[in-house]
Protein backbone atom coordinates (compact mmCIF):
# COMPACT_ATOMS: atom_id res chain seq x y z
CA UNK A 1 0.00 0.00 0.00
CA UNK A 2 1.18 3.83 -0.89
CA UNK A 3 0.30 6.09 1.49
CA UNK A 4 -0.16 9.65 -0.09
CA UNK A 5 0.92 11.38 3.46
CA UNK A 6 2.71 11.15 6.30
CA UNK A 7 1.77 8.60 8.37
CA UNK A 8 1.56 9.71 12.73
CA UNK A 9 2.77 6.76 14.45
CA UNK A 10 2.13 6.91 18.07
CA UNK A 11 4.24 5.10 21.09
CA UNK A 12 3.06 4.81 24.65
CA UNK A 13 5.99 4.58 27.41
CA UNK A 14 5.95 4.47 30.96
CA UNK A 15 8.62 4.19 33.68
CA UNK A 16 10.46 0.92 33.37
CA UNK A 17 9.70 -0.15 30.55
CA UNK A 18 12.12 -1.84 27.58
CA UNK A 19 14.43 1.13 26.43
CA UNK A 20 14.74 -1.41 23.30
CA UNK A 21 11.16 -1.99 23.14
CA UNK A 22 10.87 1.86 22.53
CA UNK A 23 14.13 2.92 20.54
CA UNK A 24 13.76 -0.14 17.91
CA UNK A 25 10.60 0.72 16.24
CA UNK A 26 11.62 4.77 16.68
CA UNK A 27 14.37 4.13 14.83
CA UNK A 28 12.96 1.76 12.36
CA UNK A 29 10.45 4.22 11.45
CA UNK A 30 12.91 6.97 11.13
CA UNK A 31 14.96 5.71 9.31
CA UNK A 32 12.77 4.40 6.77
CA UNK A 33 11.70 8.16 6.35
CA UNK A 34 15.38 8.78 5.91
CA UNK A 35 16.08 5.77 3.44
CA UNK A 36 13.58 6.41 1.18
CA UNK A 37 14.14 9.86 0.81
CA UNK A 38 17.95 9.51 0.24
CA UNK A 39 17.38 6.75 -2.35
CA UNK A 40 14.32 8.20 -4.01
CA UNK A 41 12.13 5.45 -3.55
CA UNK A 42 9.51 7.82 -2.31
CA UNK A 43 8.56 11.57 -3.19
CA UNK A 44 10.35 13.71 -0.90
CA UNK A 45 8.25 13.67 2.64
CA UNK A 46 8.60 11.58 5.85
CA UNK A 47 7.25 8.01 5.61
CA UNK A 48 6.40 8.63 9.51
CA UNK A 49 6.10 10.93 11.84
CA UNK A 50 6.59 9.56 15.46
CA UNK A 51 5.49 10.72 18.55
CA UNK A 52 5.91 9.65 22.39
CA UNK A 53 3.45 9.51 24.85
CA UNK A 54 3.48 9.34 28.61
CA UNK A 55 0.34 9.83 31.19
CA UNK A 56 2.34 12.83 32.34
CA UNK A 57 4.82 13.59 29.62
CA UNK A 58 8.22 14.97 30.42
CA UNK A 59 11.39 12.80 31.30
CA UNK A 60 10.88 9.12 31.93
CA UNK A 61 13.26 6.73 33.68
CA UNK A 62 13.32 3.00 31.61
CA UNK A 63 13.93 -0.05 33.15
CA UNK A 64 17.95 -0.01 31.36
CA UNK A 65 18.41 3.47 33.74
CA UNK A 66 17.61 5.89 30.41
CA UNK A 67 15.72 8.61 30.64
CA UNK A 68 13.38 10.10 27.75
CA UNK A 69 11.61 12.59 26.80
CA UNK A 70 7.83 12.20 26.28
CA UNK A 71 4.55 14.13 25.43
CA UNK A 72 1.73 14.00 27.57
CA UNK A 73 -1.62 12.21 26.65
CA UNK A 74 -3.32 15.19 27.20
CA UNK A 75 -1.54 17.14 24.83
CA UNK A 76 -2.53 14.77 21.85
CA UNK A 77 -6.36 14.53 22.40
CA UNK A 78 -8.28 15.73 19.43
CA UNK A 79 -5.49 14.38 16.65
CA UNK A 80 -5.43 11.89 14.94
CA UNK A 81 -2.65 8.95 14.37
CA UNK A 82 -2.51 5.88 12.10
CA UNK A 83 -0.69 3.47 14.23
CA UNK A 84 -0.48 3.02 18.11
CA UNK A 85 2.42 0.74 19.58
CA UNK A 86 2.50 -0.40 23.09
CA UNK A 87 6.20 -1.40 24.03
CA UNK A 88 6.75 -3.33 26.70
CA UNK A 89 8.98 -4.08 29.81
CA UNK A 90 8.44 -4.35 33.87
CA UNK A 91 10.72 -4.15 36.70
CA UNK A 92 8.93 -7.01 38.36
CA UNK A 93 7.69 -10.96 37.74
CA UNK A 94 4.38 -9.06 37.74
CA UNK A 95 2.96 -6.82 34.77
CA UNK A 96 1.29 -3.38 36.60
CA UNK A 97 -0.84 -1.84 33.45
CA UNK A 98 -0.71 1.78 33.93
CA UNK A 99 -4.57 2.45 34.53
CA UNK A 100 -4.17 5.68 32.73
CA UNK A 101 -2.52 4.51 29.62
CA UNK A 102 -5.27 1.69 29.79
CA UNK A 103 -7.99 4.14 29.84
CA UNK A 104 -6.55 5.90 27.05
CA UNK A 105 -5.78 2.61 25.01
CA UNK A 106 -9.21 2.30 25.07
CA UNK A 107 -10.78 5.50 24.36
CA UNK A 108 -8.41 6.06 21.43
CA UNK A 109 -7.26 2.60 19.88
CA UNK A 110 -10.81 2.54 17.29
CA UNK A 111 -9.10 6.04 15.63
CA UNK A 112 -5.99 4.15 14.71
CA UNK A 113 -5.42 2.03 11.38
CA UNK A 114 -4.01 -0.63 13.38
CA UNK A 115 -2.65 -1.03 17.40
CA UNK A 116 0.71 -3.29 18.10
CA UNK A 117 2.57 -4.03 20.81
CA UNK A 118 5.52 -5.41 21.44
CA UNK A 119 6.77 -7.94 24.35
CA UNK A 120 4.51 -7.11 27.32
CA UNK A 121 2.85 -3.92 25.57
CA UNK A 122 0.17 -7.02 25.12
CA UNK A 123 -0.79 -6.88 28.98
CA UNK A 124 -1.60 -3.39 28.29
CA UNK A 125 -3.85 -4.05 24.98
CA UNK A 126 -5.86 -6.69 27.07
CA UNK A 127 -6.31 -5.13 30.07
CA UNK A 128 -7.70 -2.31 27.78
CA UNK A 129 -10.07 -5.17 25.83
CA UNK A 130 -8.21 -5.44 22.32
CA UNK A 131 -6.96 -9.12 22.21
CA UNK A 132 -10.27 -10.61 23.09
CA UNK A 133 -11.20 -13.88 20.93
CA UNK A 134 -7.99 -12.97 19.30
CA UNK A 135 -4.31 -15.19 18.85
CA UNK A 136 -1.11 -12.96 20.16
CA UNK A 137 1.98 -13.39 21.52
CA UNK A 138 4.61 -12.15 23.63
CA UNK A 139 7.97 -12.69 24.65
CA UNK A 140 7.75 -16.32 25.73
CA UNK A 141 9.10 -15.69 28.91
CA UNK A 142 5.64 -14.15 29.63
CA UNK A 143 3.58 -16.22 27.46
CA UNK A 144 2.08 -18.26 30.57
CA UNK A 145 1.17 -15.41 32.99
CA UNK A 146 -0.69 -13.05 29.46
CA UNK A 147 -2.70 -16.42 28.85
CA UNK A 148 -3.30 -17.12 32.57
CA UNK A 149 -4.46 -13.45 33.42
CA UNK A 150 -6.52 -13.32 30.46
CA UNK A 151 -7.81 -16.36 29.64
CA UNK A 152 -10.09 -15.05 26.67
CA UNK A 153 -7.35 -14.72 24.36
CA UNK A 154 -5.30 -17.29 23.22
CA UNK A 155 -1.55 -16.74 23.49
CA UNK A 156 0.84 -18.74 21.55
CA UNK A 157 4.84 -18.25 22.53
CA UNK A 158 6.51 -19.30 19.27
CA UNK A 159 6.39 -16.76 16.80
CA UNK A 160 8.02 -13.38 16.35
CA UNK A 161 5.06 -11.66 15.87
CA UNK A 162 1.56 -12.13 14.81
CA UNK A 163 -1.31 -10.03 12.82
CA UNK A 164 -4.79 -10.56 13.58
CA UNK A 165 -6.72 -8.02 11.53
CA UNK A 166 -5.62 -4.48 12.67
CA UNK A 167 -3.68 -6.03 15.60
CA UNK A 168 -0.72 -6.85 15.66
CA UNK A 169 1.55 -8.01 18.56
CA UNK A 170 5.26 -9.04 19.06
CA UNK A 171 7.65 -10.99 20.89
CA UNK A 172 10.35 -9.01 22.89
CA UNK A 173 13.47 -7.39 22.64
CA UNK A 174 14.07 -7.18 18.73
CA UNK A 175 10.97 -8.76 17.78
CA UNK A 176 9.65 -5.50 18.21
CA UNK A 177 11.81 -4.19 14.97
CA UNK A 178 10.64 -7.08 12.54
CA UNK A 179 7.25 -5.80 14.22
CA UNK A 180 8.00 -2.46 12.68
CA UNK A 181 9.84 -3.38 9.48
CA UNK A 182 6.25 -5.60 8.67
CA UNK A 183 4.42 -2.45 9.28
CA UNK A 184 6.84 -0.42 6.34
CA UNK A 185 6.45 -2.95 4.16
CA UNK A 186 2.50 -2.94 4.56
CA UNK A 187 2.35 0.58 3.77
CA UNK A 188 5.32 1.18 1.29
CA UNK A 189 6.11 -1.85 0.28
CA UNK A 190 9.07 -4.69 0.08
CA UNK A 191 11.51 -2.93 -1.39
CA UNK A 192 11.13 0.28 1.15
CA UNK A 193 11.09 -2.42 3.89
CA UNK A 194 14.56 -4.26 2.72
CA UNK A 195 16.22 -0.68 2.31
CA UNK A 196 15.23 0.13 5.91
CA UNK A 197 16.53 -3.20 7.08
CA UNK A 198 20.01 -2.90 5.43
CA UNK A 199 20.10 0.84 7.03
CA UNK A 200 19.33 -0.77 10.64
CA UNK A 201 22.33 -4.02 9.39
CA UNK A 202 19.95 -6.22 10.32
CA UNK A 203 21.12 -9.82 9.71
CA UNK A 204 17.90 -10.84 8.23
CA UNK A 205 14.67 -9.78 7.94
CA UNK A 206 12.75 -12.13 9.86
CA UNK A 207 8.88 -13.26 9.00
CA UNK A 208 6.61 -13.03 11.76
CA UNK A 209 5.59 -17.17 11.47
CA UNK A 210 9.75 -17.89 12.55
CA UNK A 211 9.84 -19.11 15.81
CA UNK A 212 11.36 -16.86 18.88
CA UNK A 213 13.27 -19.83 19.09
CA UNK A 214 16.45 -20.79 17.21
CA UNK A 215 16.22 -24.51 16.80
CA UNK A 216 19.76 -25.64 17.89
CA UNK A 217 19.68 -22.92 20.55
CA UNK A 218 16.55 -24.40 22.17
CA UNK A 219 18.23 -27.76 21.79
CA UNK A 220 21.24 -26.96 23.54
CA UNK A 221 19.19 -25.11 26.39
CA UNK A 222 17.52 -28.28 28.01
CA UNK A 223 18.62 -28.61 31.89
CA UNK A 224 20.25 -32.07 30.83
CA UNK A 225 22.80 -31.06 28.65
CA UNK A 226 23.89 -34.78 27.91
CA UNK A 227 22.73 -34.20 23.71
CA UNK A 228 24.17 -30.53 23.63
CA UNK A 229 27.62 -31.36 21.94
CA UNK A 230 25.25 -33.97 18.95
CA UNK A 231 22.60 -31.27 18.49
CA UNK A 232 25.98 -28.84 17.82
CA UNK A 233 27.37 -31.72 16.02
CA UNK A 234 23.90 -32.23 13.57
CA UNK A 235 23.89 -28.44 12.81
CA UNK A 236 27.46 -28.65 11.53
CA UNK A 237 26.47 -31.73 9.46
CA UNK A 238 22.90 -31.04 8.19
CA UNK A 239 23.58 -33.25 5.13
CA UNK A 240 25.04 -36.15 6.83
CA UNK A 241 23.48 -39.36 6.83
CA UNK A 242 21.46 -38.42 10.71
CA UNK A 243 19.25 -41.35 10.79
CA UNK A 244 18.86 -42.85 14.35
CA UNK A 245 21.39 -45.48 14.01
CA UNK A 246 24.15 -42.92 12.89
CA UNK A 247 23.38 -40.15 15.83
CA UNK A 248 23.01 -42.97 18.89
CA UNK A 249 26.50 -44.16 17.82
CA UNK A 250 27.78 -40.36 18.38
CA UNK A 251 26.99 -40.97 21.56
CA UNK A 252 27.73 -44.27 22.23
CA UNK A 253 24.11 -45.77 22.68
CA UNK A 254 21.97 -48.25 21.43
CA UNK A 255 19.55 -46.94 18.90
CA UNK A 256 16.62 -47.89 20.75
CA UNK A 257 18.06 -46.84 24.39
CA UNK A 258 19.22 -43.18 22.49
CA UNK A 259 15.82 -43.22 20.88
CA UNK A 260 13.74 -43.65 24.24
CA UNK A 261 16.51 -40.88 26.23
CA UNK A 262 16.12 -38.78 23.52
CA UNK A 263 12.49 -38.77 23.36
CA UNK A 264 12.13 -38.07 27.44
CA UNK A 265 14.36 -35.24 27.37
CA UNK A 266 13.80 -33.34 24.71
CA UNK A 267 10.29 -34.00 24.56
CA UNK A 268 10.56 -34.79 20.29
CA UNK A 269 12.06 -38.10 18.59
CA UNK A 270 15.33 -36.85 17.02
CA UNK A 271 14.07 -36.91 13.45
CA UNK A 272 11.90 -34.39 14.40
CA UNK A 273 15.15 -32.09 15.31
CA UNK A 274 16.52 -32.81 12.33
CA UNK A 275 13.94 -32.26 10.28
CA UNK A 276 13.53 -28.54 12.26
CA UNK A 277 17.11 -27.48 12.13
CA UNK A 278 17.31 -28.62 7.84
CA UNK A 279 14.29 -26.56 7.65
CA UNK A 280 15.87 -23.63 9.62
CA UNK A 281 19.09 -23.60 7.68
CA UNK A 282 17.55 -24.01 4.32
CA UNK A 283 15.09 -21.03 5.47
CA UNK A 284 18.64 -18.80 6.05
CA UNK A 285 19.96 -19.74 2.60
CA UNK A 286 16.92 -18.76 0.70
CA UNK A 287 16.70 -15.73 2.61
CA UNK A 288 20.65 -14.90 2.91
CA UNK A 289 21.93 -15.99 -0.66
CA UNK A 290 20.72 -16.85 -4.40
CA UNK A 291 22.07 -20.25 -4.37
CA UNK A 292 20.02 -22.15 -6.95
CA UNK A 293 17.27 -24.48 -5.05
CA UNK A 294 19.07 -27.80 -5.77
CA UNK A 295 22.65 -26.61 -4.13
CA UNK A 296 19.93 -25.73 -1.27
CA UNK A 297 18.77 -29.02 -0.74
CA UNK A 298 21.58 -31.03 -1.60
CA UNK A 299 23.84 -28.52 1.66
CA UNK A 300 20.54 -28.78 3.67
CA UNK A 301 20.34 -32.11 4.18
CA UNK A 302 16.89 -32.73 2.10
CA UNK A 303 18.78 -34.23 -1.14
CA UNK A 304 16.70 -33.47 -3.74
CA UNK A 305 15.08 -30.22 -4.97
CA UNK A 306 11.45 -32.33 -4.18
CA UNK A 307 12.31 -33.25 -1.31
CA UNK A 308 12.91 -29.61 -0.74
CA UNK A 309 9.40 -28.16 -1.95
CA UNK A 310 7.78 -31.23 -0.23
CA UNK A 311 8.79 -30.33 3.70
CA UNK A 312 8.27 -26.29 2.96
CA UNK A 313 4.45 -27.09 1.67
CA UNK A 314 4.26 -29.23 4.80
CA UNK A 315 5.51 -27.30 7.46
CA UNK A 316 5.11 -23.70 6.08
CA UNK A 317 2.20 -23.88 3.37
CA UNK A 318 4.33 -21.85 0.66
CA UNK A 319 6.93 -23.31 -1.82
CA UNK A 320 10.97 -22.30 -1.71
CA UNK A 321 10.47 -20.27 -4.61
CA UNK A 322 7.42 -18.34 -2.78
CA UNK A 323 9.07 -18.27 0.44
CA UNK A 324 12.91 -16.68 -0.91
CA UNK A 325 10.05 -14.08 -3.17
CA UNK A 326 8.98 -13.14 -0.25
CA UNK A 327 11.87 -12.86 2.34
CA UNK A 328 15.03 -12.72 -0.17
CA UNK A 329 17.01 -9.53 1.06
CA UNK A 330 18.71 -10.31 -2.86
Amino acid sequence: MKHGKTLRIVLLAYPGMNLIDLSGPLQTFVTASRTALSAGIMEPRPLYEVHVLSSQGGPLLTGAGLTVMTEPLQAFEGQSMDTLIAPGGSIGDTFQADPALVAWIARHAGKARRVCSVCTGAFLLAAAGLLKGKRVTTHWDWALRLQQQYPEITVDPEPIFIRAGDVWTSAGVTAGIDLSLALVEEDYGHKVAIATARQLVMFIKRPGGQSQFSVPLVSQSSENARFAELHAWIASNLKNDLRVENLASRVNMSPRTFARTYVAEQGRTPAKTVEAMRLEAACRALEETDLPLKSIATETGHGEEQNLRRVFQRQLGVSPAQYRSRFSAH
